[in-house]
């Protein structure tokens, strides 16, 4: 038998889950959770071969759970649940370790076949869902792309100024980081956004990040 645990803060979708799972011969919800804390615990407690992850969650989501979780040394596979609203939630769910993701919408007797391919071992992704991710995977690296085009006009200077940007300091912040005077700083800053074509310090921090300069 498969054993699986279905994971929602939503009651009624874990139940709907179950009962497409439970017709299958083959398959056996063993557990519910309803937020990522009580999603870890049930995968300790009950050893499943599956769990289908929501990543929206109040409290511990998803994306924490799957990280705890595909640390642990005999892991399941867990596949997210989306609706996609935020296609790069999915994205870091792949890049944490889950193994595949689909739609909450999925038919029935795909959402059977696809547990059954993710307990062999397998990725598993709906078409619709894997079009989205191909989607946002090339906006992002063309984002990636351009953040890096830009930042190769700055100075040496300058780039260590957007990563302090990038990482939220102040000013004065970014003064005694770099042992220069505020003023300076208020000068490189003002540079900094003209070569990069940035409006404020906001989009100039969002494509630090793009750049690679700093991480989340």
């Amino acid at each position: 038998m498969i054993r699986v645990v279905v994971v929602d803060d939503e009651p009624m979708v874990c139940q709907h889950l179950q009962t497409i799972l439970s017709s299958a011969e083959d398959i056996e919800v063993v557990d519910q959770a309803h937020d990522g804390a009580a999603a870890v615990e049930a995968v300790v407690r009950r050893e499943p071969h599956v769990v289908l992850m929501d990543l929206k969650m109040p409290g511990v989501d998803g994306l924490t759970a799957i990280e705890r979780i595909t640390r642990m040394a005999k892991r399941p596979a867990v596949v997210a649940l989306t609706t996609f609203d935020a296609d790069e939630n999915v994205i870091r769910a792949m890049r944490a370790g889950a193994a595949g993701f689909l739609l909450k919408t999925t038919p029935p007797g795909d959402l059977i076949d696809l547990v059954r391919v993710a307990a062999a071992g397998h990725t598993v992704m709906s078409p619709a869902a894997t079009k989205r991710l191909i989607a946002a995977q090339s906006g992002e690296q063309k984002a990636r792309e351009r953040a890096t085009e830009l930042v190769d006009r700055l100075s040496e200077r300058e780039a260590e100024v957007l990563a302090g940007l990038g990482l939220g300091l102040t000013n004065a912040e970014i003064a005694k980081r770099l042992h220069l005077s505020v003023a300076t700083i208020k000068g490189y800053v003002g540079s900094t956004l003209a070569k990069l074509e940035c409006g404020n310090r906001t989009e100039a921090s969002r494509l630090a990040y793009d750049a690679g300069l700093v991480t989340r």
